[in-house]
């Protein structure tokens, strides 16, 4: 079974990059999105063996959330169940008879950390939300999770210290997380790998550089940790600032 998340930071703007190209020749079985930067009607996907689920934000052309699946799910359900935290389209879930499938795009905590109270919300409500899914059955969590967990996870983590995505409260929220029941994919199986990154900034050729961040993921519940067979990191697909990341599963 073939995941893939990815943060097409635009989905208009990534499907005049070649989305479709990656799409079609991945075929996946799930394929999600965050920042679709979208609201409802605004793009047809034609996309004939796949039913579509979308969350948007209010904020117009502000974050949102998507997934295409191959198979029609028992339930769906949009957002944390927080009112104040569910405005901005970052998660949906869906269920099927063997697990949960969350996909999510975190708050970004912002520049001098202005948006931290909120991420820290975010983080508790999250955290709350895939234990009750992890308690009837195993979950896997993908997204944009916007942050890089250990230093091994983003090329400059001295002068990167203490930054949205590297602040010791995000990254403690990240532990938090795992410490729970879930697995970091990619983690379990490149516990050593340096060099791995899935976003970059547009600025200083960081890109070509390879000079990024490791911020999207793909967790799962430690049950099943051992069903992952693979969870790459597809670095040579452009058309967004981040790239797609999957997960292949046997379940």
């Amino acid at each position: 079974m073939r995941f893939i998340s990815w943060n097409v930071n635009g989905l208009r703007a990534c499907i005049q990059k070649g989305f479709m190209d990656f799409f079609t020749d991945v075929d996946a079985d799930f394929f999600c999105l965050q920042e679709t930067k979208l609201q409802a009607g605004q793009i047809e996907m034609d996309l004939p063996d796949y039913k579509q689920f979308w969350n948007y934000a209010e904020k117009k052309g502000y974050s949102g959330t998507a997934i295409f699946a191959k198979t029609e799910p028992i339930s769906t359900a949009l957002g944390v169940g927080v009112p104040e935290l569910d405005t901005e389209g970052r998660l949906i879930t869906l269920e099927y008879p063997e697990f949960y499938l969350v996909t999510c795009y975190t708050p970004n905590a912002q520049r001098e950390l202005a948006r931290i109270d909120h991420r820290l919300k975010w983080e508790a409500a999250f955290s709350d939300y895939l234990k009750k899914l992890d308690a009837i059955k195993p979950v896997i969590v993908c997204g944009d999770l916007n942050v890089a967990h250990k230093e091994i996870d983003l090329k400059n983590p001295s002068s990167n210290r203490g930054n949205a995505g590297f602040s010791d409260e995000e990254r403690g929220a990240f532990s938090d997380l795992l410490s729970v029941g879930f697995t970091d994919s990619f983690r379990h199986l490149n516990p050593d790998a340096t060099g791995a990154y899935t976003w970059w900034s547009y600025m200083f050729n960081a890109r070509k550089n390879n000079s990024g961040w490791r911020i999207d993921y793909f967790l799962v519940s430690n049950r099943i940790a051992d069903k992952i067979k693979a969870a790459p990191i597809y670095a040579e697909i452009l058309g967004s600032d981040h790239c797609p990341v999957g997960l292949e599963l046997d379940l």
